[in-house]
């Protein structure tokens, strides 16, 4: 019976806006490739981002991306890539520095992860289990940029 209750009380109470996501991140790599997200600070339950990758000047993949708490209180991301419908992937894990989002009923990816590390921001998407990932390990841009 607690166990149960303990259950309910995690899956009804209002999670944390992911804050540290808010601002831009980037990752470069030495042959000129190029991804940036940036996201907007947590106001009335919604964050909204955008991200975008290419090599030198050139845009290969773009995404429109929102997290927004739910009347339950819970969050869910939204991805929306070069303006496609949203999917929706629900958080099932979070803390003061990470939140994974997860869609098991989704093609790829069906976990969506955000980390704050020493040195900045590690995202990957991946299968549910973790299998098939693609990483970026992101900085805060130099001035200027």
């Amino acid at each position: 019976m607690i166990a149960l209750l303990m259950l309910f009380h995690a899956t009804t109470t209002p999670q944390a806006m992911p804050a540290f996501l808010s601002g831009c991140w980037e990752q470069r790599s030495d042959d000129g490739r190029w991804t940036e997200e940036c996201w907007t600070s947590a106001r009335g339950g919604l964050m909204i981002g955008s991200g975008r990758d290419g090599k030198g000047d050139k845009v290969g993949h773009w995404e429109w991306m929102r997290i927004e708490r739910g009347a339950d209180g819970l969050l869910t991301f939204y991805g929306s890539p070069k303006g496609a419908t949203a999917v929706g992937f629900k958080a099932i894990e979070a803390d003061a520095k990470s939140i994974t989002f997860a869609n098991p009923g989704h093609d790829y990816p069906q976990r969506v992860r955000y980390v704050v590390t020493d040195t900045g921001l590690d995202a990957e998407v991946s299968l549910a289990d973790g299998s098939k990932p693609n990483r970026w390990s992101y900085r805060r841009p130099a001035s200027g940029q």
